[in-house]
């Protein structure tokens, strides 16, 4: 009976989320061509924050209704970038992630002939991503990818070729700041917690994903409110997207986030804030992709420059 109740509870919960966003949604794209920031599209359903907002108006703007996608980094599929794709749009999608039991717990939390979804479990990185699109079919005509792998993004990125999407959702780290291109060394088995114990050594420098996005043919077309994900669009489409396009050589702004989620070496939260949060990472290496040679760096001696 508790079993049951709960149950119930959970499918109340999901159908009152999907009523609020589709009505949310329909009454959204009347103005969506008159929005001019990107965090005015901010809106959560099954994303971490914000992201689902963003997502349905480049999908409307592009006028892809049943969009294929790629996402990378899912967890058990109850907060991602594409979940309520999945679930409104009959879509055809695949995930990955290396988490145990991935499918078993993707699968308790969607109805599977909703859409045609692949559930992957598989570590993606610079070696394989290619071939893992190319082996399950999605290397040509996608619509979304995502990737949020907490380590060696920059990388994965790197290893695709020009124009791979038409619209590209990349977690970044604002920590290492605005004004350098900085990015975790190419580790196959790169873990975040292990790196460091505070978890703030991950990722990639906005400017570094940027500069990067630029030469596969994407334009930067701004960041969730907390600046954790970067959005971009491919620029063969950009003339649909009607927003502010951020300038490449002022990305100040993207840099500031107030998320505090450092660990001690017990992994309890320690909540640091501002520049103390470079600061506990300062003996990390990283690489500055300013120099063509890839030398690892510790963060201390860039400390001297503008983050």
């Amino acid at each position: 009976m508790i079993k049951k109740t709960k149950q119930f509870i959970k499918n109340y919960i999901f159908q009152k989320k999907i009523m609020i966003a589709s009505s949310h949604f329909f009454n959204a794209r009347f103005n969506y061509n008159k929005i001019r920031n990107i965090n005015d599209l901010d809106f959560k359903v099954f994303s971490q924050n914000g992201e689902d907002g963003i997502i349905d108006y480049l999908l409307y703007q592009l006028k892809i209704k049943k969009p294929k996608y790629v996402e990378i980094g899912v967890g058990d599929y109850t907060e991602s970038n594409t979940r309520y794709l999945f679930e409104t749009t009959s879509p055809q999608g695949i995930i990955f992630d290396c988490i145990d039991n991935f499918k078993e717990r993707v699968k308790e939390n969607v109805k599977m002939w909703k859409g045609d979804l692949k559930i992957i479990k598989q570590t993606v990185n610079s070696d394989n991503v290619l071939n893992l699109l190319k082996k399950y079919n999605f290397f040509k005509n996608l619509d979304i990818f995502s990737l949020d792998v907490d380590g060696i993004d920059y990388w994965i990125i790197d290893s695709l070729p020009k124009n791979f999407s038409k619209i590209v959702v990349l977690e970044y780290n604002p920590i290492f700041g605005s004004n350098l291109k900085l990015t975790v060394p190419n580790l196959k088995n790169f873990n975040r917690s292990k790196y460091h114990y505070s978890n703030l050594c991950f990722g990639a420098s906005i400017k570094a994903l940027v500069n990067l996005m630029n030469k596969k043919n994407f334009i930067f077309v701004g960041t969730n409110l907390t600046n954790c994900n970067a959005f971009f669009v491919s620029k063969k489409y950009i003339k649909n997207i009607k927003l502010k396009i951020p300038k490449k050589n002022n990305l100040n702004f993207f840099a500031i986030s107030n998320i505090r989620e450092s660990r001690s070496k017990k992994n309890k939260l320690t909540y640091l804030s501002g520049i103390k949060k470079i600061k506990k990472i300062q003996n990390c290496e990283v690489i500055d992709l300013d120099y063509k040679k890839y030398k690892k760096i510790k963060i201390k001696n860039l400390l001297n420059k503008k983050l």
